[in-house]
């Protein structure tokens, strides 16, 4: 029997989790539809792995409300979607074939996918003598194998070469297209580019959402243009900002242009310095200066 589709294949509604006065994630609520990749950003420790945990049901939030495809997060719940951990889940001690054949069988499914390129050249090595680029990939397979409606990925491509992840984006991409939902964290600005939409965490807290463009809007960092970059960076650090390198451009978040001027100055490096429109980076820097 074909399920109708939900409106929305996760709901999170002021989720909170606590470990005793500790609290992880705090009044968070988002949502991921059919076929939207929406990316969960945030530095380590922000709560995006606890989050997760709550979506997958593998914990309970301490209030709020968490569903999943309209219900609570269930054993049932968990066979309609493909999960690929930070750790990635597999098993070092048996081969790529044989971990396949184990995902697809908790899964319930009597087809095993068929293995093509350097996968299937590597079907009977042991996972723990394979690259992690490879892993990576055979993680993804093995949650795709069922045909889920909703993938939920935790830093997916974490460790592996820039092809690689591209490669990684386009499965991802092509999931979507199909209708399947993804919600994926990364601390990766060019990947947080691909999603749909954002949500920003925080000290446990969702402290921006929307497309990229309605985060950044109105958002400006300061530019220092100048021959001896080298110098304005070493200056500007030392005086404790946020700077950073766009190639030989010295920029600088959360900060006024004088500010920057008058350390250059002080440091007898000349530069021109000038407002511009602020980055995803920069602006996820000035919300995390802000928490602190």
């Amino acid at each position: 029997m074909t399920r109708p589709a939900p409106a929305s294949l996760v709901t999170v509604a002021s989720a909170t989790r606590r470990f005793g006065t500790f609290t992880a994630v705090d009044a968070v609520s988002m949502t991921v539809g059919p076929g939207e990749i929406v990316g969960l950003l945030g530095a380590n420790g922000a709560g995006k792995t606890t989050l997760l945990k709550m979506i997958l049901g593998l914990t309970a939030p301490t209030s709020g409300r968490v569903a999943l495809f309209g219900a609570a997060p269930s054993r049932a719940t968990r066979t309609r979607l493909g999960y690929v951990a930070q750790g990635l889940g597999l098993y070092a001690t048996l081969t790529v074939a044989e971990n396949l054949a184990f995902v697809t069988a908790a899964y319930g499914q009597k087809e095993k996918p068929v293995l093509t390129g350097a996968l299937a050249e590597a079907r009977d090595r042991l996972v723990g003598d394979i690259g992690l680029g490879l892993q990576r990939q055979l993680a993804f397979t093995a949650a795709l194998a069922h045909r889920p409606e909703l993938l939920i990925l935790d830093e997916p491509t974490s460790g592996v070469d820039g092809l690689a992840r591209a490669r990684l984006w386009d499965t991802i991409h092509a999931e979507a297209e199909r209708g399947v939902g993804v919600l994926v964290t990364t601390h990766y600005m060019q990947e947080a580019q691909q999603c749909d939409r954002l949500v920003l965490m925080a000290r446990g807290a969702a402290v921006a959402s929307g497309t990229e463009a309605d985060i950044v809007a109105g958002t400006t960092a300061v530019a220092a243009l100048t021959d001896d970059w080298a110098a304005a960076f070493d200056a500007l650090h030392r005086a404790g900002l946020a700077v950073t390198l766009a190639g030989r451009s010295v920029r600088v978040a959360d900060t006024e242009p004088d500010t920057v001027a008058a350390v250059l100055r002080a440091a007898g490096v000349p530069a021109d310095v000038r407002q511009v429109p602020a980055t995803l980076e920069e602006k996820m820097i000035g919300i995390c200066r802000i928490d602190l």
